[in-house]
């Protein structure tokens, strides 16, 4: 019989987005993955329908503000040029399965299934996504919660990356999420050696404003010889003065280094080579307050301690798993003051928390709660997984 035929959206550039990445892999075990999104095809689907990255995934143009400004919602569904895209090119197409991931895929997602189920993984809070910007705050988020509320009661299966956030799904939509964590497999890796005076911090990650990441440079700027730090820093789009000022800042000092990106795949290997993976994030938006990020999951398979700003599900796991320290801000004063708590033995108390905790925090669990969710899915459709 026939494999099942899966469709996958997601308006990001696939190859750069590690959780759609382990989530294809475990689609293309299911069925012919088709999938609709930026940039070029991800490894082991069987057709990519490429979208221009320069087309925008929400309706940004005069006439669609207008319309989210009046709330006419039903007739800017469509508007955006990706969205408007996508539908061009997957007309006269049919599916066994729709996979949407974020709220904003949604519209097109149900668009396109006539009647095969449709999973929403929503990644994190949609309502929230940018809040912290003036323009999404007053037009696009009204419009995701419009989204969710008429979307998500229809969707067949939902994720989310936390309880926190599947709570929050419930308390607003009425709909029930099941939890696929941003962790990433499990990695055959040991903690490096920690040496006698140095403490070689790091941080990979997008550079965009909002992430602070200029608060690690000036925190180690005002530490002592002890520390250096490694930027692992991707250039986001629209973002290019920003990561510049942080090339420049991280010039001022030889202890900071600014590395070119590195794959998803051969990061924690990479990771692996220094003690402390380091990140604030003030909490401009619920997702912020909640977050539980890839770089978590990163940097404990690379066996690193870690230094977190405070967040409610990342203060928990570092706690019961005694894998670092919490800083109780999100200024230079607070992270200075955590990083010099940081001595040899404890670095190397916090490694070895991480190489135990690897066996727990990794994907296995995420990939069974797909593989469950799929095969409900699929379930009398055409073929089998």
């Amino acid at each position: 019989m026939p494999r099942p035929r899966i469709l996958c959206i997601s308006f990001s550039h696939f190859v750069s987005d590690s959780r759609v990445l382990r989530q294809l892999e475990v689609l293309t075990r299911f069925g012919d993955v088709t999938t609709i999104g930026y940039g070029e095809a991800p490894p082991g689907v069987s057709e990519h329908l490429e979208i221009d990255a320069a087309l925008p995934s929400l309706p940004q143009t005069i006439p669609g503000a207008t319309k989210l400004a009046f709330r006419a919602y039903r007739s800017v569904l469509f508007d955006a040029p990706a969205v408007a895209a996508g539908l061009e090119l997957l007309q006269g197409r049919s599916f066994d399965l729709v996979v949407a991931n974020e709220a904003r895929a949604l519209p097109l997602a149900h668009r396109v299934a006539d009647g095969a189920p449709v999973w929403g993984d929503m990644h994190e809070w949609a309502p929230q996504e940018r809040t912290h910007v003036l323009s999404w705050r007053l037009l696009v988020a009204p419009f995701m919660t419009w989204v969710c509320r008429e979307y998500l009661p229809r969707t067949a299966a939902v994720t989310t990356i936390n309880g926190s956030i599947a709570e929050l799904y419930e308390q607003h939509f009425g709909v029930r999420s099941r939890i696929v964590r941003n962790a990433i497999g499990y990695q055959d890796l040991r903690p490096s050696a920690v040496e006698p005076e140095r403490i070689r911090l790091v941080h990979s990650g997008g550079a965009v404003p909002g992430r602070s990441i200029e608060t690690l440079i000036e925190a180690v700027s005002q530490l002592d010889d002890r520390f250096s730090l490694d930027l692992y820093l991707v250039k986001a789009r629209g973002s290019d003065r920003y990561w510049q000022s942080l090339v420049d800042a991280a010039a001022q000092d030889d202890r900071i280094t600014v590395h070119d990106p590195v794959p998803p795949a051969t990061l924690p290997r990479v990771l692996n080579g220094y003690d402390v993976g380091v990140f604030v994030l003030p909490p401009r938006t619920m997702n912020h307050r909640l977050m539980l990020p890839n770089k978590f999951f990163d940097m404990v398979q690379a066996r690193l301690g870690l230094v977190f700003s405070t967040a409610v599900e990342t203060d928990a796991l570092i706690e019961q798993y005694e894998l670092g320290l919490v800083s109780p801000g999100f200024g230079t004063a607070e992270l200075v003051a955590t990083l010099r708590q940081l001595t040899p033995e404890s670095v190397a108390k916090y490694k070895q928390a991480a190489d135990a905790a690897a066996h727990e925090l990794n994907a296995e669990r995420d990939v069974r709660v797909e593989e469950e969710l799929l095969t409900e899915l699929l379930a009398g459709r055409t073929g089998t997984a």
